[in-house]
């Protein structure tokens, strides 16, 4: 005789709202009625043949096979299946600074949801949403969640916020998913930082760079900061450190009064920063190496016409363009690269680039030259596809991937499970692997470096790909 199943309670239908309801969601119970074991062979059977619930009865663990593994989870998440674990039940708050991080606040609230329905083990989550960052309001809140029995905290907060925590020093885990512990130096066991790094990013696509750079960047203070550490980089390449994360107490740096400096400045004007290395020393002959030139844009909101920058700028051709703007005013750049004929040797761009956006919104033309770096390395299906369900993006959206990350971090702290995803951690800051990609003619593919011969002047260069004769 055939298993027959018992469904206690009827499955739930995904809905999306921003405050989640205090009403718990209706769980769904398989019980098992088979005398029989069933082993893997058995497990795949009953999946061949679509009987999900006899597989599930079954599966009421983690499983060996990896593919039925991935099954089970997805099913568990489905299906909203009752706990499988006596523990106690696992805790997380968020907190939300709303009115900074806008739409943010929903989509991060829905990446720990989404990521913990994938888990057949009980959990609460709560939302504390506060007007603002400041140090008393965020004492306050962080008081409360203590109180109200969390000892695990997703935080996205701006650096403002993290810098007023790190000042508080709460005995609370906190992750910031938007954080990188570069900027806002601490000490403290309990804050765990998961940005992802935009300098490490740069680093390895100046590598890319050819002489002059031109760098576009927005007028945010990340943009300005991006352009900044881009020229002194380019033009005092550093070598690689083991230890990046510097603990110290200083407040300002080169990059902070830089930024001040460069706020006051009229969209009109270009600074240039002419450098010439100085001659290598070892070498017996008077060789000079070629200059560097770097010339920074900032660009405001309105700023959609760049022909004063681009137009019959002989300065500027065969250069290597990086570009630090969100992507409509990134496509508004290569469209009109393609239309002054800047002939440029490639175009750079960081995570912020990283979107399918970009593949619908410019010609290929415009973008064939371009090199985005990538650190949304690792993929779980079943994270995608739940988080899909709920409207939310884990694939290209960086700060839903780093909270997901987070949440997964924080799950195996409570419940001692592996973790999915195996970022190493350095001094509490998240570590994520980058990648080099090009916007193809329908998805991003990894780059390869084309061929470069020597240029026969100042203004030529000549680049081959592999295998172009």
């Amino acid at each position: 005789m055939k298993k027959i199943l018992f469904l206690l309670l009827p499955t739930f239908i995904f809905a999306q709202s921003f405050i989640l309801s205090n009403i718990p969601l209706p769980k769904t119970y398989i019980q098992n009625l088979d005398p029989y074991d069933c082993d893997e062979a058995c497990m795949q059977e009953y999946l061949d043949n679509g009987m999900v619930f006899s597989f599930l009865a079954h599966a009421y663990n983690k499983l060996d096979d990896t593919k039925q593994n991935e099954a089970r989870a997805m099913f568990v998440s489905i299906f909203n299946l009752g706990s499988l674990h006596s523990g106690a039940e696992l805790k997380i708050a968020l907190l939300l600074p709303y009115k900074k991080i806008g739409k943010y606040a929903a989509s991060t609230t829905n990446a720990t949801f989404a990521y913990l329905m994938t888990k057949s083990h009980p959990f609460m989550i709560q939302s504390y949403k506060i007007e603002n960052e400041e140090i008393e309001t965020l004492q306050t809140t962080l008081e409360k969640i203590r109180k109200d029995g969390f000892n695990y905290v997703i935080a996205p907060l701006t650096q403002k916020g993290a810098k007023n925590i790190v000042l508080l020093n709460p005995a609370l885990n906190i992750y910031f998913p938007t954080i990188n512990k570069k900027d806002v130096p601490t000490n403290s066991a309990f804050l765990t930082f998961g940005a992802i790094d935009y300098d490490a990013q740069s680093n390895l696509l100046l590598k890319e760079a050819l002489s002059p750079l031109i760098i576009f960047s927005d007028r945010s203070q990340t943009g300005k900061k991006l352009a900044l550490y881009q020229e002194e980089e380019f033009l005092h390449p550093k070598p690689p450190k083991e230890d990046v994360y510097v603990e110290e107490n200083a407040t300002s740096s080169f990059f902070d009064t830089a930024i001040s400096v460069f706020s006051q400045m009229e969209e009109s004007k270009v600074v240039e920063e002419v450098e010439t290395l100085e001659t290598n020393e070892t070498n017996q002959t008077d060789f000079v190496e070629e200059e560097k030139i770097v010339i920074k844009h900032f660009l405001s909101r309105r700023t959609s016409n760049l022909e004063p920058y681009l137009k019959d700028k002989e300065e500027i051709k065969n250069g290597s363009f990086f570009i630090n703007t969100p992507i409509v005013k990134s496509g508004m750049i290569l469209s009109q690269l393609t239309l002054y004929d800047v002939n440029a040797t490639n175009v750079l761009s960081t995570q912020i680039n990283y979107d399918p956006l970009l593949l619908s919104m410019t010609q290929y033309i415009d973008r064939k030259d371009m090199v985005v770096a990538n650190s949304i390395i690792q993929h779980n299906n079943i994270l995608i596809e739940t988080n899909s369900l709920l409207g939310n993006d884990i694939v290209y959206d960086w700060i839903n991937y780093t909270t997901t990350v987070g949440v997964d971090y924080f799950y195996s702290l409570i419940t001692d499970e592996d973790r999915i995803y195996t970022n190493k951690i350095s001094k509490n800051q998240m570590i994520y692997d980058i990648e080099l990609l090009q916007p193809s003619r329908s998805k991003f593919i990894p780059y390869v470096r084309p061929i470069r011969l020597p240029r026969e002047d100042a203004n030529a260069s000549l680049l081959l790909e592999e295998g172009e004769e």
